[in-house]
């Protein structure tokens, strides 16, 4: 499971005002792709949203979901949080911490139409089933130029954080298979493989990821 901070961490809670904001994402894969959410700007980011007071975080990401991709989902595990903390826009005199919570999902099947907000639809949201390099290669390519977008960092650290899962994923099971050595899974598919197993056991493990 992943954690990450990105922005401001080291302030003093007790004497700085802070607006809280919870997120839910879905983390949806199915024939080695991964369901993303692309925007005319170029960039992909993960379908979810944020979460209202009478919601569950369940609750809350099968509706965002649903209004992003059209898609109704499934929740499963949950994958890792990423909070972002940064001068509030709108509170000059507060801090913006957004905490987004990741959660495995399963498409159900049926189909909805989407329901933009204002925002979403001038950036043209558009479902689109991409490979993770795919993804990490558009966003990592304008990162740096797309001031009006700020979370294409935190998606690009999730989609990175899964790719070396997925790569965890092939190398157990070529090593077992044929006996394939741990540099050969690095130099096949161009990845760092960490020793630490927690992510992977939990993505590997899930009820519809294939590999």
């Amino acid at each position: 499971m992943f954690n990450e901070w990105f922005g401001q961490s080291n302030i003093d809670e007790n004497k700085t005002k802070i607006n809280h904001r919870e997120a839910v994402r879905a983390i949806i894969i199915e024939d080695n792709q991964i369901l993303m959410v692309h925007s005319n700007l170029g960039d992909f980011k993960f379908p979810g949203g944020g979460v209202e007071d009478h919601e569950s975080h369940a609750e809350g990401l099968i509706r965002e979901v649903a209004e992003e991709t059209g898609f109704f989902s499934i929740v499963g595990d949950k994958m890792g949080v990423v909070i972002e903390r940064h001068l509030d826009d709108y509170d000059e005199e507060a801090i913006f911490q957004m905490t987004s919570h990741y959660y495995l999902c399963e498409l159900m099947g049926e189909e909805v139409v989407q329901q933009l907000d204002d925002y979403e639809f001038e950036q043209e949201y558009t479902p689109k089933w991409v490979d993770l390099d795919e993804a990490i290669k558009q966003n990592q390519g304008i990162i740096n130029q797309c001031e009006e977008n700020v979370w294409i960092h935190r998606e690009n650290f999730v989609l990175k954080e899964l790719k070396k899962s997925w790569c965890r994923s092939k190398y157990n099971k070529e090593k077992k298979e044929n006996g394939s050595s741990i540099e050969m899974i690095r130099r096949k598919y161009r990845c760092n493989i960490k020793n630490d197993q927690t992510l992977f056991d939990r993505f590997n493990h899930s009820f519809f990821y294939n590999v």
